[in-house]
């Protein structure tokens, strides 16, 4: 890769809410592998959700810059929140590559349980030519079952694929939601800043 070449990961999401698993995935990543950023790209319309309501994208993208306001290396994007409807991978990084004035070199980020519905995903080979994939295995993933699965894949989207270790976070949006319905603690689970906004805005109640 040229030297000038700039490396930025994207986490693509729903963020409802964003939390500090997030967070400590993405500057995981962007430590082992060198980038120079990473986007955060909150979802409009994510299809693997669609049959659930999700939190307006307004509440959902102010949650997220709050969350990396602190960190220099992380940045937030709007692209599929502007273009509205589904968001698919493949639209959002050509969409991000036309967007950019140098060359780059883009690193989505994703989780192993996502990277084993990969063959699913819209226009995966011509995805893979155009980012790698890093997928984090959490404590508890079946790493047999995922080796597997990633030695059956074809070899132009095997090779795109990079594996990480998550660390112990055991942290998800679904239960900040249900704590939060709940009247239960969720401090600690997400920055202070998106916990006092989620509590002034009555979000999940």
């Amino acid at each position: 890769m040229d030297d000038k070449t700039t490396r930025i990961g994207v986490m693509g999401g729903t963020f409802d809410p964003v939390h500090n698993g997030h967070l400590v995935l993405a500057e995981t990543v962007r430590e082992q592998f060198s980038l120079d950023e990473v986007l955060f790209v909150p979802a409009a319309d994510p299809p693997h959700k669609l049959h659930r309501e999700i939190t307006p994208a307004a509440h959902r993208l102010a949650m997220v810059r709050l969350a990396v306001d602190t960190n220099p290396h992380f940045r937030v994007s709007t692209v599929e929140i502007d273009r509205g409807g589904i968001s698919y991978t493949i639209d959002t990084i050509r969409e991000l590559r036309r967007r950019s004035a140098e060359p780059v070199q883009f690193y989505f980020i994703t989780g192993a349980d996502a990277i084993m519905e990969i063959l699913s995903w819209k226009e995966v080979e011509t995805l893979c030519s155009q980012c790698f994939f890093v997928a984090a295995t959490r404590p508890g993933t079946d790493g047999d079952k995922l080796t597997a699965f990633l030695e059956s894949l074809p070899a132009s989207v095997r090779e795109c694929i990079h594996l990480t270790r998550m660390p112990a976070l055991e942290i998800s949006s679904t239960d900040i939601r249900r704590k939060v319905s709940d009247g239960r603690s969720i401090r600690y689970l997400l920055p202070e800043t998106v916990r006092l906004y989620i509590g002034n805005e009555g979000l999940y109640v």
